[in-house]
Protein backbone atom coordinates (compact mmCIF):
# COMPACT_ATOMS: atom_id res chain seq x y z
CA UNK A 1 0.00 0.00 0.00
CA UNK A 2 1.06 4.02 -0.89
CA UNK A 3 3.00 5.54 1.85
CA UNK A 4 1.63 9.03 3.14
CA UNK A 5 2.95 12.01 2.09
CA UNK A 6 3.21 15.69 1.22
CA UNK A 7 5.07 16.80 -1.77
CA UNK A 8 5.84 19.63 -3.89
CA UNK A 9 6.49 20.75 -7.37
CA UNK A 10 7.06 24.15 -9.41
CA UNK A 11 6.07 24.82 -12.80
CA UNK A 12 5.61 28.29 -14.82
CA UNK A 13 5.61 30.00 -11.32
CA UNK A 14 2.79 27.79 -10.11
CA UNK A 15 3.57 25.68 -6.88
CA UNK A 16 1.95 22.25 -6.75
CA UNK A 17 1.25 21.47 -3.12
CA UNK A 18 -0.33 17.78 -3.05
CA UNK A 19 -0.73 15.80 0.02
CA UNK A 20 -1.99 11.62 0.06
CA UNK A 21 -2.96 9.22 2.60
CA UNK A 22 -3.81 5.81 1.77
CA UNK A 23 -7.16 5.66 3.84
CA UNK A 24 -8.87 8.11 1.68
CA UNK A 25 -6.89 10.88 1.74
CA UNK A 26 -7.54 10.85 6.03
CA UNK A 27 -5.40 13.46 7.52
CA UNK A 28 -2.85 12.05 10.75
CA UNK A 29 -1.03 14.84 12.34
CA UNK A 30 2.20 13.73 10.92
CA UNK A 31 0.83 14.79 7.40
CA UNK A 32 -1.05 17.88 9.01
CA UNK A 33 2.56 19.25 10.19
CA UNK A 34 4.50 18.32 6.96
CA UNK A 35 1.21 20.45 5.27
CA UNK A 36 1.87 23.55 7.72
CA UNK A 37 5.18 23.66 7.09
CA UNK A 38 4.88 23.38 2.53
CA UNK A 39 2.52 26.07 2.54
CA UNK A 40 4.41 28.30 4.94
CA UNK A 41 7.87 27.71 2.88
CA UNK A 42 6.00 27.87 -0.26
CA UNK A 43 4.97 31.24 0.77
CA UNK A 44 8.27 32.28 1.41
CA UNK A 45 9.88 31.04 -1.66
CA UNK A 46 10.43 33.34 -4.55
CA UNK A 47 10.20 31.11 -7.34
CA UNK A 48 6.37 30.29 -6.63
CA UNK A 49 3.96 32.94 -7.67
CA UNK A 50 0.86 31.18 -7.19
CA UNK A 51 0.23 27.67 -4.65
CA UNK A 52 -1.87 25.18 -5.65
CA UNK A 53 -3.41 22.86 -3.37
CA UNK A 54 -4.55 19.38 -4.22
CA UNK A 55 -4.38 15.86 -3.29
CA UNK A 56 -3.51 12.51 -4.48
CA UNK A 57 -5.35 9.87 -6.42
CA UNK A 58 -8.99 10.30 -8.44
CA UNK A 59 -11.11 10.22 -5.86
CA UNK A 60 -11.72 11.23 -2.69
CA UNK A 61 -10.11 15.01 -1.94
CA UNK A 62 -9.99 14.60 1.67
CA UNK A 63 -11.66 11.85 4.23
CA UNK A 64 -11.09 14.56 6.94
CA UNK A 65 -9.31 13.70 10.75
CA UNK A 66 -7.58 10.21 10.96
CA UNK A 67 -9.71 7.95 12.49
CA UNK A 68 -7.10 5.70 13.93
CA UNK A 69 -5.70 8.79 15.52
CA UNK A 70 -8.67 10.17 16.99
CA UNK A 71 -9.57 6.89 18.49
CA UNK A 72 -5.83 6.66 20.58
CA UNK A 73 -6.45 10.21 22.06
CA UNK A 74 -6.19 9.37 25.67
CA UNK A 75 -6.82 12.90 27.24
CA UNK A 76 -7.57 16.71 26.45
CA UNK A 77 -4.19 17.80 26.17
CA UNK A 78 -3.48 14.98 23.24
CA UNK A 79 -6.66 15.89 21.79
CA UNK A 80 -6.09 19.47 21.71
CA UNK A 81 -2.81 18.85 19.81
CA UNK A 82 -4.38 16.71 17.06
CA UNK A 83 -6.92 19.17 16.44
CA UNK A 84 -4.24 22.18 16.49
CA UNK A 85 -2.87 20.23 13.45
CA UNK A 86 -5.86 21.51 10.93
CA UNK A 87 -5.67 24.74 12.94
CA UNK A 88 -2.35 25.29 11.87
CA UNK A 89 -3.13 24.23 8.30
CA UNK A 90 -5.97 26.20 8.01
CA UNK A 91 -3.74 29.12 9.89
CA UNK A 92 -0.57 28.45 7.36
CA UNK A 93 -2.92 29.55 4.36
CA UNK A 94 -4.68 32.38 5.36
CA UNK A 95 -1.57 33.90 6.96
CA UNK A 96 0.43 32.76 3.08
CA UNK A 97 1.10 35.97 1.40
CA UNK A 98 0.16 34.39 -2.27
CA UNK A 99 -3.02 33.07 -3.74
CA UNK A 100 -4.00 29.69 -3.03
CA UNK A 101 -6.33 27.82 -5.39
CA UNK A 102 -8.50 24.63 -4.65
CA UNK A 103 -8.06 21.10 -6.95
CA UNK A 104 -10.97 19.63 -5.24
CA UNK A 105 -11.13 15.97 -7.48
CA UNK A 106 -13.71 13.75 -5.12
CA UNK A 107 -15.90 13.86 -2.06
CA UNK A 108 -14.23 15.36 1.29
CA UNK A 109 -15.12 15.14 4.10
CA UNK A 110 -14.97 17.19 8.03
CA UNK A 111 -11.98 18.91 8.24
CA UNK A 112 -11.17 18.63 4.42
CA UNK A 113 -14.47 20.98 3.83
CA UNK A 114 -11.91 22.95 6.23
CA UNK A 115 -9.08 23.36 4.19
CA UNK A 116 -10.89 23.90 0.84
CA UNK A 117 -13.01 26.85 2.71
CA UNK A 118 -9.57 28.35 3.26
CA UNK A 119 -8.09 28.34 -0.50
CA UNK A 120 -8.65 31.42 -1.80
CA UNK A 121 -10.04 30.32 -5.21
CA UNK A 122 -11.99 26.90 -5.31
CA UNK A 123 -12.36 24.95 -8.63
CA UNK A 124 -13.88 20.96 -8.63
CA UNK A 125 -14.92 18.14 -10.40
CA UNK A 126 -19.49 17.73 -10.72
CA UNK A 127 -17.69 14.35 -8.34
CA UNK A 128 -16.76 16.97 -5.41
CA UNK A 129 -19.45 16.88 -2.36
CA UNK A 130 -19.38 17.39 0.72
CA UNK A 131 -19.92 16.74 4.26
CA UNK A 132 -19.16 17.90 7.80
CA UNK A 133 -19.52 14.80 9.28
CA UNK A 134 -18.11 15.79 12.72
CA UNK A 135 -22.01 15.50 14.93
CA UNK A 136 -22.12 12.19 13.82
CA UNK A 137 -19.20 11.07 15.79
CA UNK A 138 -19.94 13.14 18.72
CA UNK A 139 -17.64 15.87 18.31
CA UNK A 140 -18.47 19.16 15.83
CA UNK A 141 -16.77 21.15 13.26
CA UNK A 142 -15.29 23.50 15.46
CA UNK A 143 -12.18 24.00 14.39
CA UNK A 144 -13.05 24.40 10.47
CA UNK A 145 -16.23 26.27 11.61
CA UNK A 146 -14.15 29.56 10.88
CA UNK A 147 -13.94 28.96 7.58
CA UNK A 148 -16.56 27.11 6.31
CA UNK A 149 -17.99 30.31 8.02
CA UNK A 150 -16.49 32.74 6.34
CA UNK A 151 -16.95 31.23 2.95
CA UNK A 152 -20.36 29.86 2.35
CA UNK A 153 -22.17 31.88 5.45
CA UNK A 154 -24.15 31.39 8.98
CA UNK A 155 -27.23 29.51 6.74
CA UNK A 156 -24.82 27.31 4.59
CA UNK A 157 -22.93 26.40 7.74
CA UNK A 158 -25.50 25.56 10.09
CA UNK A 159 -27.12 23.25 7.47
CA UNK A 160 -23.82 21.06 6.74
CA UNK A 161 -22.82 20.97 9.94
CA UNK A 162 -26.23 19.79 11.65
CA UNK A 163 -27.51 17.42 9.09
CA UNK A 164 -23.91 15.53 9.25
CA UNK A 165 -24.72 12.63 7.62
CA UNK A 166 -25.41 14.25 4.30
CA UNK A 167 -23.16 14.88 1.12
CA UNK A 168 -24.02 17.59 -0.18
CA UNK A 169 -23.52 17.90 -3.74
CA UNK A 170 -20.78 20.08 -5.40
CA UNK A 171 -23.29 22.32 -7.48
CA UNK A 172 -24.64 22.72 -3.68
CA UNK A 173 -20.99 23.86 -2.57
CA UNK A 174 -20.77 25.98 -5.93
CA UNK A 175 -23.73 28.02 -4.92
CA UNK A 176 -22.73 28.98 -1.69
CA UNK A 177 -19.39 30.56 -2.81
CA UNK A 178 -17.07 27.52 -1.65
CA UNK A 179 -16.49 26.50 -5.46
CA UNK A 180 -16.03 29.23 -8.37
CA UNK A 181 -16.17 26.53 -10.73
CA UNK A 182 -17.29 22.95 -11.46
CA UNK A 183 -16.15 20.43 -14.20
CA UNK A 184 -17.00 17.25 -15.56
CA UNK A 185 -13.73 15.21 -15.15
CA UNK A 186 -10.46 15.41 -13.20
CA UNK A 187 -8.60 15.88 -16.64
CA UNK A 188 -10.92 19.06 -17.38
CA UNK A 189 -10.01 20.30 -14.08
CA UNK A 190 -6.41 19.82 -14.25
CA UNK A 191 -6.16 21.95 -17.36
CA UNK A 192 -8.42 24.75 -15.89
CA UNK A 193 -6.41 24.81 -12.27
CA UNK A 194 -3.23 24.82 -14.78
CA UNK A 195 -4.30 27.61 -16.56
CA UNK A 196 -6.27 29.66 -14.26
CA UNK A 197 -3.07 29.40 -11.75
CA UNK A 198 -0.12 30.42 -14.66
CA UNK A 199 -2.70 32.98 -15.94
CA UNK A 200 -2.57 34.56 -11.92
CA UNK A 201 1.21 34.50 -12.27
CA UNK A 202 1.17 37.25 -14.95
CA UNK A 203 -0.17 39.35 -12.46
CA UNK A 204 1.20 42.20 -10.37
CA UNK A 205 2.76 40.30 -7.12
CA UNK A 206 2.13 43.09 -4.87
CA UNK A 207 -1.61 43.88 -5.69
CA UNK A 208 -2.46 39.87 -5.19
CA UNK A 209 -0.81 40.01 -1.84
CA UNK A 210 -2.55 43.42 -0.72
CA UNK A 211 -6.23 42.11 -2.18
CA UNK A 212 -5.34 38.40 0.31
CA UNK A 213 -5.20 40.53 2.77
CA UNK A 214 -7.71 42.68 2.46
CA UNK A 215 -9.90 39.23 1.80
CA UNK A 216 -8.42 38.17 5.43
CA UNK A 217 -9.15 40.99 7.17
CA UNK A 218 -11.11 40.10 10.07
CA UNK A 219 -9.30 37.10 10.63
CA UNK A 220 -6.52 37.84 12.95
CA UNK A 221 -7.86 36.32 16.08
CA UNK A 222 -7.92 33.08 14.42
CA UNK A 223 -4.21 32.33 16.28
CA UNK A 224 -5.96 32.24 19.37
CA UNK A 225 -9.55 31.30 18.23
CA UNK A 226 -8.82 28.07 16.36
CA UNK A 227 -6.72 26.89 19.30
CA UNK A 228 -9.62 27.36 21.65
CA UNK A 229 -11.30 25.52 19.06
CA UNK A 230 -9.04 22.61 18.88
CA UNK A 231 -9.46 22.74 23.14
CA UNK A 232 -13.56 21.80 22.59
CA UNK A 233 -12.68 19.03 19.99
CA UNK A 234 -10.28 17.68 22.08
CA UNK A 235 -11.92 17.22 24.94
CA UNK A 236 -15.38 16.38 23.00
CA UNK A 237 -13.34 13.75 21.59
CA UNK A 238 -12.76 11.91 24.73
CA UNK A 239 -16.70 11.29 25.47
CA UNK A 240 -18.09 7.75 25.47
CA UNK A 241 -20.67 8.48 22.90
CA UNK A 242 -17.45 9.61 20.35
CA UNK A 243 -15.51 6.58 21.57
CA UNK A 244 -17.93 4.24 21.01
CA UNK A 245 -18.81 5.50 17.76
CA UNK A 246 -15.16 5.86 16.20
CA UNK A 247 -15.14 1.77 17.58
CA UNK A 248 -18.07 1.15 15.18
CA UNK A 249 -16.66 3.15 12.32
CA UNK A 250 -13.44 1.78 12.22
Amino acid sequence: MAEAYVKQHIENGVGYIEFFHPAHNSLPGSVLADLTETITKAGQNEAITVIVLKSGGDRTFCAGASFNELININDEAQGKIFFSGFANVINAMRKCPKFIVGRIQGKTVGGGVGIASATDFCMATKFAAIKLSELNVGIGPFVVGPAVLRKIGTSGLSQIAIDADTFYDAEWAREKGLYANIYDSTEDLDAAVKTFAEKLCAYNVEAMKALKDMLWKGTEDWDELLAERAAISGRLVLSDFTKETLKRFK
